[in-house]
């Protein structure tokens, strides 16, 4: 049974539609990453969740139990929901451990309840209990607001672009932190952000809102690889798109002939490569057996230290750029020709 259930959710404010027919479903135990751009209506639906918006139609269950629907909208209280908002909202007149236990009955605030066990779970020392929230960072202010979510026990633990507001290194070990006490608990977990990255490491599954309508939901790799439409593909990651014509699982293009991932009707079509596909091939280094290879022009270098982006242009009568992400070591010059072959499968969509 899916601990969370949606079906037709719609939501408008002064006649806008924020939140076009949402349906999803998360299994029990799963961490959805809810992936979309600003203004996507991420945030509206995980409001519509909790209960602080009510819905205009269609129903929302919680573990098999219905909490919105028509004629229906329970109380935030009464969802069994953990929440985790951006900035992780602890009460600054509170300590960690009076923080902690807030949302528990009042025996088990007096008691202290799961308090060394909260912080164990999320990588903080109990020592930590006494502190004010003010006396910690901000990585672990934001574990602290997780502990709160997870200390009642909740049936869905939802989480608010926990992670914007940290630092690069403070938010990498702060997301493995959280990730793991998730883990550890087996809670079912909707994560919002607009972090491609975020959402591709972190979750089970990744759905992703565009202008208010559910386009895809799928595995991190299978979305990353077989992304529904051309805007997604640029939007979750890098991606290269090229005219060329399909023909029996075959597209040709600029690059060659590449292998199709998916089939698609012959004919029209743009081609979609990731830039770590493309790769460039050094002058003694043969080419693959069952590749092809053409010459381009390096036009442009960003180097990085680990990995450098390079922007290329093919030779021949009808040139096209093409960008390829190659180790730093291996970083050509600016005016450079290599010949260029393609790694893998590459997806196509039909030119309507």
């Amino acid at each position: 049974m899916s601990e969370l259930h949606i079906s037709g959710l719609r939501k408008s404010f002064d006649g806008h539609t924020v939140l076009h027919e949402i349906d999803l479903a998360v299994e029990s135990g799963t961490l959805l990453a809810l992936l979309g751009p600003s203004g996507s209506g991420k945030t509206t639906l995980l409001r519509v969740l909790c209960g602080f918006e009510r819905a205009d139609g269609g129903t929302i269950e919680i573990h098999g139990r219905r909490v919105a629907g028509e004629n229906l909208h329970l109380p935030t209280e009464q969802r069994k929901i953990g929440y985790v908002p951006q900035e992780g909202a602890l009460f600054p007149h509170l300590s960690v451990a009076d923080n902690i236990v807030f949302g528990l009955p009042r025996s088990q605030r007096h008691a202290r309840h799961r308090v060394g066990e909260m912080l164990e779970l999320v990588g903080l020392p109990t020592a930590f209990s006494q502190r004010a929230p003010q006396q910690l960072s901000g990585g672990q202010q934001q574990r602290v607001a997780l502990a709160r979510a997870l200390a009642p026990s909740p049936s869905l633990v939802l989480l608010d672009e926990p992670f914007s507001s940290l630092d690069a290194a403070l938010r990498t070990e702060t997301r493995e932190a959280v990730a793991k006490a998730l883990a550890e608990t087996g809670a079912t977990a909707v994560l919002v952000t607009h972090d491609q990255a975020e959402a591709l490491s972190l979750g089970h599954e990744v759905a992703v809102l565009w202008n208010g309508q559910l386009i895809q939901t799928a595995p991190p790799r299978t979305l990353y690889r077989q992304p529904a439409t051309r805007e997604l593909a640029t939007f979750v990651g890098d991606a290269v798109l090229l005219p060329g014509v399909a023909n029996h699982g075959i597209a040709t293009c600029a690059l060659g002939a590449l292998k199709l991932i998916a089939p698609v009707a012959d004919g029209r079509v743009d081609i979609m490569v990731r830039p770590e596909q493309v790769r460039p091939l050094a002058a003694n280094e043969a080419l693959p057996a069952d590749g092809t290879a053409v010459e381009a022009l390096v036009t442009d270098l960003r180097f990085n230290g680990p990995d450098a982006h390079v922007t290329l242009q093919t030779r021949g009568p009808s040139p096209v750029p093409v960008r390829a992400s190659v180790p730093g070591h291996r970083a050509p010059a600016v005016g450079d020709i290599l010949r260029l072959t393609v790694d893998g499968n590459v997806l196509a969509y039909p030119l309507n």
